[in-house]
């Protein structure tokens, strides 16, 4: 849902290629230079398909950026070629830390975030085995440097100084197992790394992951509440990926191209409190009523669809570390001064009587600079129907996220 961005180019042989991508995050497939000559064939700039040379505006992989600045370079495969040869100067300015950086979603989230020129400073922080991911993530030459912590005594150090934080700790789901069945552990592995966020990095955002988020984004923001530093316009739950699947599922159902598809969803990100606002999908078209009951199922049960396709053998990493990438790249372009960035996230609302709501959002230099209420009116039938049914489920949810941590308080009184 992020805005248009300037395209990245490549250039590239069949035995080897060099990539160039602009200063916020863009990757596309290398062009085949042959003869000494541009060969523009077709490649796929993330989102936004791309042909030759462009430096129009275009979406990106996972999210939105801006060429910054293009420097000529001499790419050993193509020495006699000067005028092709260019290359570009990131400015990495951003420090941010993974809390559960060697997990299932943990390893390729942080893969994507080193990825991104805007990063100076990656902390991977977990329990055990981070060690190793860093090492791994180290060698590959994008401009960030990488910091391994771990266990408990380390976590405040990979904390220090930090802009972003991303929290995907937590046990993932199984077969037969719902989001709610998560929460006795994963509630007390947010309450422990908010705690720690709150005394060492308060200022930065967090974004969560941690599944139930109907409920770890109160229990965040409870206790940052009890340490005197919440700041409601920096906390996140990550829904995005209830936004990629959206995308993807009515591209392919309407044969539309999917960089043109844009699906608002709001709610919460369990379940029927998922509700993609198909009447609102650009561009505009028309879905029958089996259509939209078949669609709007689909999206709440998409992570049950993968559990079940891994029988067993984990849950939706790889396309919940893809969104939420998306979801990071936006918030550091944000604070990195970028005027037009709106996603989907699940915050501190008052669009309804819930406290906490996924809706569109514009993100700024502060966090959530406008809840974006327009996606809300205007809905129909359908849609207010499954609106009033998901309010009692995401009620609930909230309100076991605060007893939670109001009943850890109490015990340790």
């Amino acid at each position: 849902m992020a805005k248009s961005a300037p395209a990245s180019f490549s250039m590239g042989s069949v035995a080897s290629y060099s990539t160039i991508s602009c200063s916020r995050f863009k990757f596309s497939k290398p062009f085949v230079a042959r003869n000494n000559s541009w060969n523009p064939i077709q490649s796929f700039c993330g989102l936004r398909p791309t042909t030759g040379l462009s430096l129009t505006s275009e979406r990106s992989f996972l999210g939105q950026g801006s060429i910054a600045s293009l420097q000529a370079s001499k790419p050993t495969y193509l020495n006699q070629n000067k005028s092709i040869s260019k290359s570009l100067q990131p400015k990495a300015s951003f420090k941010v830390a993974i809390l559960g950086a060697a997990g299932g979603i943990g390893q390729p989230l942080s893969l994507l975030i080193k990825m991104s020129p805007l990063v100076s400073s990656l902390h991977l922080y977990d329990i055990a085995n981070v060690k190793g991911v860093a090492a791994d993530l180290s060698h590959c030459n994008t401009p960030s440097k990488v910091l391994d912590f771990t266990g408990p005594s380390e976590l405040a150090d990979s904390l220090k100084g930090v802009d972003l934080v991303v929290i995907p700790a937590g046990v993932p789901r199984k077969p037969g197992m719902t989001r709610d069945d998560l929460f006795n552990i994963n509630a007390g592995i947010v309450k422990t790394l908010i705690e720690a966020v709150a005394d060492n990095c308060p200022e930065a955002l967090i974004c969560i992951i941690s599944n139930p988020v109907n409920s770890t984004v109160p229990i965040a923001a409870e206790v940052l509440k009890q340490k005197g530093v919440c700041d409601p316009k920096k906390l996140f739950g990550v829904t995005t990926l209830d936004v990629v699947r959206a995308n993807r599922f009515v591209a392919e159902k309407k044969n539309l191209r999917l960089i043109d598809v844009d699906v608002p969803v709001i709610g919460g990100h369990a379940g029927i409190t998922i509700l993609p606002l198909l009447s609102k999908t650009k561009p505009s078209v028309t879905f029958t009523k089996e259509e939209i009951e078949e669609l709007t199922v689909r999206i709440q049960n998409a992570g049950t669809e993968v559990v079940e396709a891994k029988a067993g053998a984990g849950s939706a990493t790889l396309s919940m570390a893809y969104a939420a990438a998306r979801f990071v790249e936006s918030s550091l372009r944000a604070l990195d001064g970028d005027g037009d960035v709106f996603e989907c996230s699940y915050v501190q609302s008052e669009l309804t009587e819930l406290p906490f709501f996924a809706s569109r959002v514009k993100l700024g230099r502060k966090g959530v600079e406008a809840v974006i209420s327009a996606d809300l009116q205007g809905l129909t039938d359908y849609e207010e129907k499954a609106l009033e049914a998901l309010k009692p489920e995401l009620k609930a949810s909230i309100e076991k996220g605060v007893a939670f941590v109001q009943k850890q308080t109490h015990a340790s009184v």
